[in-house]
């Protein structure tokens, strides 16, 4: 490695002799660093190393195997297990390719830096200060905000860890928001004076998370009383002295040397850098790419060049470094690397010096903060046979070209310089799907209780009635979520019927729903999504919400979203998931289970959409109050009861209907649909039973945490016993067909709210809870069978080949 030293003096020296900096610390820490003065009102001096890449022109490889070797430092100080869960995030602009070079040496974590270009219809997921840097503002512009949004090691990456404000500065923002259990600082050099030494660990006492430090070196800086004031005037007085502030705006050389153009054939849709985010899977693409791409710089350099010079462009340092290292690999040449900056540093030429020449251009790529300089630093008069110009295309602009401009000034100090362009990466625009639903202008509940992925339909007539709706099914003439059920207004007896079963099994219904938040909060998130299945599923997971709230004060985000059997999940509802939260925090929340159809669906149409969308971590699994079917890991009980909220429709699930799926109505990019009937509030006891329910919880508590633990310790493995038992009843019934058999209180009360019913089987000796079935089954005129051995309390069987006028198995007609 070259080190920061030429014919034995050290490249700070002319500053400490004149300021009386001392540089303080390892044996290599003046091998990695030199000096020189700053014209910055914040600090006098900079701390200019030589192996990163920005201010002096160094060999690829050891810029780039200084960030490995930190990456592989972290990889064995984490483990691979929680290295795989870590995100690595680098600081603009000194340290994009120092933080992307530590990504690869960690193998498995995604990168990101930030950045002070703001980019149209990107929101920033954070921002923060650099208090000593000449310009201050970082943003976040992740392209998939659940980046930064895991429970993993986040390891941030700078040049230099001086007084530690900017790392705190970010984990404070991150932490407000993202809170996790481990930081990792990666830094070249550890320049902390005694005074701040140990804020990195108050700090870390204080947010309750471990943070732990690498670097490559260690030391002070021992600045004298007044050296800003000293250096300023340093800096002014050789500001005006001719010659000693190296080379600014050369007058062009003559003949002028020309500028070619190389195309790069850069992977489409390849990120240019961490910008926006960079995977692994991003990572093998470019690896896969750099051999021809290089090539193609090779082929255009002339045959005579031996020394190369490879420039970045402020932030772009990772793509122009990984080129230079292949460049490097493939030739002969001796090639060197560096990036312009919007640093402005004193240049002086002297070999006691870091910054001995200075190229001054105006800024190229129309930045947020309007025009200004911007510097190359020790390219020119470094001797170089060729000099390659690597920006994005944002960076390609006329004032790149200008006669004043950055390739101008280059042509006047080499013989040949080429211009590659990488194609700026721009995300994806986000579809324009709208902000979730919320009462009381969608739903009778409560804004904060649920947010409704759904577009409202309430306008639309969709309602047909039940005969015609079974026809057009079974007959594959429509699917069943294209129209809707007429809403069946309850009885006073069957409205009395749910009062009582509530009153009944408030406090059953209240432990099952503290059980199964429990081993959600245990085993799932610490503060999980909720996300439930439109509609059965929301009141309970507004009830796991309350719970949450009651017993941890936590205030959990709940949203609804549809579930269509053969259709799948609506993807558009997931993909605004995901640009909102960590899809590993997404709990899927239903009301029961019944023979597992839905539990099924929701992992095909999960593992499709991962297929498709490359978008991962949603876990299938659902979150149920009752599993009598045993189809799920997450749940309350296995019992079969009667879960309350079953016995009505809209009534008690916020005056919505059920999801619509309808081509027509729904285009590929909106939410399903659904309707609210405002006009049956009369009749809309939805809250009622939140609140009945919410008012057991203080009694239950006990019982709640005697169930959870128990449960957590069991062998909660699915056995799919339910579904065997459906397919044993769809043959013995001679049915055929499985979807027209409905196990379970809940689903059998679905079927006679909304389809038509060929009979009803009730396990003999069941008591309260089919009180309701009953009632239902004789004002429809469907006959109940009681049936001994029956694995459910009831279960619902549907008209198989209905068709009006149609007979059932035994050859009777069908009396509705």
């Amino acid at each position: 490695m070259n080190k920061a030293v030429n014919n034995g003096v050290w490249s700070g020296t002319w500053v400490a002799q004149r300021l009386g900096v001392e540089l303080e610390g390892d044996d290599t820490l003046k091998e990695l660093l030199g000096l020189a003065l700053r014209r910055n009102p914040k600090r006098a001096h900079l701390l200019v190393s030589h192996v990163l890449g920005k201010h002096v022109p160094q060999s690829p490889a050891v810029v780039h195997g200084h960030g490995v070797a930190l990456g592989r430092r972290v990889r064995d100080l984490l483990g691979d297990q929680e290295a795989a869960a870590a995100v690595v995030l680098g600081y603009a602009e000194t340290a994009t390719g120092l933080g992307h070079s530590v990504a690869d040496g960690i193998g498995l974590a995604p990168y990101l830096h930030s950045t002070r270009r703001p980019v149209p219809g990107i929101t920033p997921a954070g921002g923060f200060e650099e208090s000593h840097s000449h310009a201050t503002s970082h943003l976040l512009l992740p392209e998939n905000p659940a980046l930064l949004a895991g429970d993993g090691p986040l390891v941030l990456v700078d040049d230099e860890f001086s007084t530690g404000n900017t790392v705190l500065n970010t984990i404070r923002d991150l932490h407000q928001r993202y809170p996790r259990r481990r930081y990792v600082v990666v830094a070249l050099v550890d320049m902390r004076s005694a005074a701040d030494a140990g804020r990195l660990e108050e700090f870390a006492r204080e947010i309750g998370a471990r943070v732990d430090l690498v670097a490559a070196a260690s030391g002070t800086v021992r600045l004298p009383e007044g050296v800003l004031e000293k250096g300023q005037r340093l800096v002014a007085e050789y500001e005006g002295v001719p010659g000693a502030r190296g080379t600014a705006r050369p007058a062009p050389t003559d003949p002028q040397p020309t500028i070619k153009r190389i195309d790069l054939q850069w992977p489409h849709g390849l990120p240019d850098g961490g910008r926006h985010g960079f995977t692994p899977a991003h990572r093998i693409r470019l690896e896969s790419a750099l051999p021809q791409m290089a090539a193609r710089l090779a082929e255009a350099l002339p045959a005579d060049a031996r020394r190369v010079h490879v420039l970045g462009c402020e932030e772009l340092m990772y793509a122009p470094l990984r080129l230079a290292r292949e460049l490097e690999r493939i030739t002969g040449a001796e090639v060197r690397f560096s990036t312009t900056t919007r640093s402005p540093v004193l240049a002086v030429d002297d070999p006691g010096y870091a910054i001995r020449s200075r190229l001054v251009f105006p800024a190229h790529d129309n930045p947020a903060d309007g025009p200004g300089e911007r510097y190359a630093y020790n390219v020119a008069g470094a001797g170089f046979d060729a000099v390659i110009a690597v920006v994005d295309s944002t960076a390609d602009t006329p004032h790149l070209h200008a006669p004043d401009g950055l390739l101008a000034q280059l042509t006047a100090h080499t013989p040949q310089v080429l211009l590659a362009v990488v194609p700026s990466y721009v995300p994806e625009r986000p579809s324009m799907l709208p902000e979730p639903l919320r009462g009381p202008a969608f739903s009778s509940y409560a804004p904060e209780d649920v947010g409704w992925l759904l577009q409202d339909l309430s306008d639309v007539t969709l309602e047909a009635p039940t005969e015609e709706r079974e026809e057009a099914i079974q007959s594959g003439g429509a699917h069943y979520a294209e129209s809707l059920p007429v809403e069946y207004q309850p009885t006073e007896q069957y409205q009395q019927l749910f009062h009582t079963a509530l009153e009944e099994s408030g406090t059953r219904l209240a432990q099952a729903v503290g059980a199964v938040t429990e081993i959600v909060l245990a085993e799932r998130s610490p503060r999980p999504v909720l996300v439930s299945l439109a509609r059965a599923g929301t009141p309970v997971g507004v009830l796991m919400r309350r719970w949450a709230q009651h017993r941890h004060g936590l205030d959990l985000p709940h949203y609804a979203v549809s579930i269509v059997r053969g259709r799948g999940i609506d993807a558009n509802a997931l993909r605004w998931l995901a640009a909102h939260h960590d899809p590993r925090d997404v709990v899927f929340v239903d009301g029961w289970t019944g023979k597992g159809a839905i539990t099924r669906e929701l992992a095909a149409a999960i593992e499709e959409f991962e297929a498709t969308e490359g978008i991962t971590g949603f876990d299938p699994e659902i979150a149920v109050l009752a599993d009598p079917g045993s189809c799920v890991r997450t749940y309350g009980t296995r019992e079969d009861y009667l879960i309350p909220s079953a016995c009505l429709n809209s009534t008690v699930s916020g005056l919505i209907s059920r999801t619509v799926l309808r081509a027509d109505l729904v285009g590929p990019d909106d939410f399903h649909g659904a309707k609210f009937y405002r006009e049956l509030a009369a009749a809309d006891v939805s809250v009622h039973f939140l609140d009945a329910v919410s008012a057991r919880f203080p009694e239950v508590a006990d019982a709640v945490d005697a169930q959870a633990k128990e449960l957590l310790s069991a062998d909660r493995t699915p056995t799919w016993e339910g579904w065997a038992a459906v397919e044993r009843i769809s043959e013995e019934y001679g049915i055929h067909d499985v979807n027209l058999v409905k196990p379970g209180v809940g689903e059998t009360t679905r079927v006679l709210l909304r389809r038509v019913p060929w009979k009803i089987l009730a396990r003999a000796g069941a008591g309260a809870d089919l009180d309701h079935v009953r009632l239902l089954a004789e004002q429809r005129g469907v006959p109940v069978e009681e049936v001994a051995e029956l694995p459910y309390t009831c279960v619902g069987l549907i008209h198989p080949k209905y068709t009006r006028g149609a007979t059932g198995a035994d050859g009777k007609a069908v009396t509705l």
